[in-house]
């Protein structure tokens, strides 16, 4: 069969490349063309366009590049009715892939989407859009099912494909020693700082992380950098700060490092699925103002897919005018002081992989959409 897949970052690249390694496994005559990434290039077929050419996000940073925005639509369209496939598989993205889940499924082409947009967090109107042309769901979160059920909406979940990722992870039995000699890292114990993939994120919460690194002169603090941000721009927020960034290791940093500080999203569920104790840190322009008005706006409790998904504070999350140096340097000790508050985070951790299901996300989905294609 031949399959169109659409993803617009670094974490839809990779459920996208572990969703066609499983579709290969259930389907060895797969054709695969792809708006994506490294990874999905890695497994075959034909990439279109990388996500670094396409990643705007928020109203003002779309607004700029709107022109742009409207010619990847059109391209993307075009290219679609060329190729002709049995099905399009859109990868979370909601901006762009609700616009062409209208286009394909008015022109007779089935859409299944992969990994739901975070309808039940915002924009719940959504959910329109979604059960008039979208055929079939399938989620990665075991709420979500719920959610899609009070609006009359049957969804499918196979598992969380993290818990792939997070398996087949390069490296993942290295030593500490073997780490710090490939990177040329000094022998001292290691803080992780995981800004984010987009340059927004990144500008607005790493200066903040960077602020602690002075009261914590007997470990290292590593930056675990995103392929498509240039060094250049991390290099004008780094400055001199006695901090290093290394590239295409955010699993390999992460596991080395005693505490991680995170910028929600699937980094912090990533963070905890490595059993790793974390801080969530997220800031966006606007204040406490912006703060007040996000809070309305959100539906849910906390913003981290780990308290999400466990229904309680598991991870501290500092958010807007709360991600402060203060808070994040207090944050930070008690992790490395206290015993009992780093223990109950990785007791809950144990419980989080249960409740995603376990390793084989990827290759169930992939079996299970063609059987809907059958």
């Amino acid at each position: 069969m031949k399959y169109y897949l659409i993803s617009g970052e670094a974490s839809g690249d990779l459920h996208g490349s572990n969703l066609m390694k499983g579709i290969k496994k259930a389907d060895s005559n797969a054709d695969f063309r792809y708006w994506g990434g490294d990874l999905m290039e890695n497994q075959g077929g034909t990439l279109v366009k990388h996500y670094k050419y396409h990643a705007f996000m928020g109203f003002i940073t779309v607004l700029l590049n709107i022109k742009t925005v409207l010619n990847n639509l059109n391209q993307c369209k075009k290219d679609i009715i060329h190729y002709q496939p049995d099905v399009v598989i859109l990868i979370d993205y909601p901006g762009f892939n609700l616009r062409i889940a209208k286009f394909v499924k008015e022109n007779g082409i089935r859409v299944f989407y992969y990994i739901s947009p975070k309808i039940w967090a915002w924009k719940q109107s959504r959910i329109k859009i979604i059960k008039q042309y979208v055929d079939k769901m399938f989620v990665i979160f075991p709420f979500e099912k719920d959610f899609y059920k009070k609006f009359s909406y049957p969804v499918n979940f196979c598992g969380n494909p993290l818990l792939d990722a997070i398996e087949n992870r390069e490296n993942k039995n290295e030593l500490f020693a073997d780490f710090i000699k490939r990177n040329n890292l000094p022998d001292k114990p290691v803080i992780a700082l995981v800004p984010g993939s987009r340059k927004q994120e990144i500008k607005n919460i790493l200066p903040v992380m960077l602020s602690v690194i002075s009261n914590y002169l007997d470990y290292q603090f590593i930056i675990t950098g995103t392929p498509s941000i240039e060094k250049g721009f991390y290099r004008k927020i780094i400055d001199k700060h006695n901090v290093k960034l290394i590239y295409n290791e955010t699993y390999q940093i992460i596991q080395q490092s005693y505490v991680a500080l995170v910028t929600s999203g699937t980094a912090a569920l990533e963070t905890a699925l490595l059993n790793i104790p974390q801080v969530v840190c997220y800031k966006f322009p606007g204040g406490k103002l912006g703060y007040k008005l996000g809070t309305k706006l959100l539906k849910v409790k906390y913003i981290s897919l780990v308290n999400l998904i466990m229904d309680k504070a598991t991870v501290k999350e500092l958010i807007q005018h709360y991600l402060s140096t203060v808070n994040l340097k207090n944050e930070i000790d008690k992790i490395l002081k206290d015993k009992d508050y780093k223990n109950q985070m990785l007791n809950d951790y144990k419980d989080l992989m249960s409740i995603l299901g376990g390793a084989g996300a990827s290759e169930r989905t992939a079996k299970l959409m063609l059987s809907y294609l059958n």
